[in-house]
């Protein structure tokens, strides 16, 4: 046996499908989803729980767009929340909707208290998403973490 077997012998898996090269291809299909971003005004509501504004779902029908706006101070929960409204827009999206329809509905929806409300009667415009940034707080430095003392072992 040569050197270059011995070293392939080595390097082999055993089975000839796993030393063959991977090939990768883009599949058409996944979820409908609207477009994640927009340089248009956009219509936005409130979400907020108890404790506080999570977050916004904006909508702007001239891009197909809709999303979701974290409001940071939310913390983690705001960043969760905003995972569920996105995958709430899926399905008005697959059913044909306009971004603002699909805000109207989910203003319509009773949310929940893990995710928030859509706050009554908050429906605004903003001239585009950095002005929703702006309103999110989205813009500003993050405040430094306290460090977490343990006390005792």
């Amino acid at each position: 046996m040569s050197d270059e077997d011995e070293r392939e012998r080595a390097y082999s898996w055993g089975n000839e499908r796993l030393n063959e090269d991977m090939q990768f291809s883009v599949v058409p299909g996944g979820p409908a989803r609207y477009v994640h971003t927009t340089d248009k005004a956009v219509e936005y509501v409130t979400v907020s729980r108890e404790d506080g504004v999570l977050g916004y779902v904006w909508a702007c029908d001239a891009d197909d767009a809709a999303g979701w706006q974290v409001r940071p101070a939310g913390g983690d929960d705001a960043y969760n929340a905003g995972v569920a409204w996105t995958m709430k827009l899926r399905d008005p999206k697959a059913r044909g909707l306009t971004p603002s329809q699909a805000l109207a509905e989910l203003a319509a929806s009773p949310g929940n208290p893990q995710i928030g409300r859509v706050v009554p009667g908050s429906r605004a415009l903003a001239s585009g998403l950095a002005e929703l940034r702006e309103l999110a707080g989205a813009n500003q430095a993050p405040k430094p973490e306290t460090p977490r003392v343990r006390r005792g072992s």
